[in-house]
């Protein structure tokens, strides 16, 4: 199966590279592309794409307010945030309105494109040390304590399924939680699953943003 992309980018000579880049792969394919967010949102209504390789600052809309109008539609595409700019504050707002993935784009193109295929499975890109670099830089600009909000979301988990939440927010894969617990990989499958459900979490990528900003990790 194809995995179609839709490329967000206001440079145009961003998007022909990631173009060449994504259409040499016999399991990729650009289907689309828009210069601003607010083109991006628009032309997302009438095509049907997999995957958004999102900009973050662009004229008219941003790709903050692009990736939250998007991620809150039905079926909607898993979106990559794409930046220059490590540590980006606009880059995690992104990924706290539902992007399963942040790259900056000076990432490697075998690290683009394993991006891609890794989101479209299912799976959020929460490894990467950008991406534990900037969840553990907001962490600690934090509050010492969550809020009553955030404290909620865990009230109906297991002793368990904290501490699973702890290893998901420190980037631990199903197989290495479940070889920490000394149980099968299908057992913490069921928990990733209940904790998504009982927290109201998107993605894996919203439980480790969850658990740092709850304190459960980076304290």
């Amino acid at each position: 199966m194809t995995i179609r992309v839709f490329l967000v980018d206001d440079q145009e000579l961003v998007r022909a590279g990631f173009r060449m880049l994504i259409d040499s792969q016999p399991d990729l394919s650009v289907i689309g592309e828009a210069g601003d967010g607010q083109e991006a949102v628009a032309a997302l209504g009438r095509t049907e794409a997999d995957v958004v390789l999102m900009d973050v600052r662009m004229p008219r809309m941003d790709g903050v307010e692009a990736t939250g109008l998007i991620a809150g539609r039905e079926d909607a595409p898993r979106v990559i945030v794409l930046t220059t700019f490590d540590l980006d504050e606009y880059a995690f707002a992104a990924i706290r309105a539902g992007a399963a993935a942040f790259l900056l784009k000076d990432a490697r193109p075998e690290d683009l494109l394993t991006a891609i295929r890794t989101v479209h499975a299912g799976d959020s890109v929460v490894a990467p040390s950008t991406t534990r670099r900037l969840l553990e830089h907001f962490a600690a600009a934090a509050p010492a304590t969550a809020g009553p909000a955030l404290e909620g979301r865990l009230e109906t988990l297991t002793e368990r399924e904290r501490e699973v939440l702890t290893l998901v927010g420190r980037g631990l894969s199903n197989t290495e939680i479940a070889e920490t617990f000394v149980v099968a990989e299908a057992t913490v499958k069921t928990h990733v699953g209940r904790l998504l459900a009982k927290t109201g979490s998107r993605d894996r990528v919203q439980l480790v943003v969850l658990a740092y900003e709850t304190g459960l990790v980076g304290r």
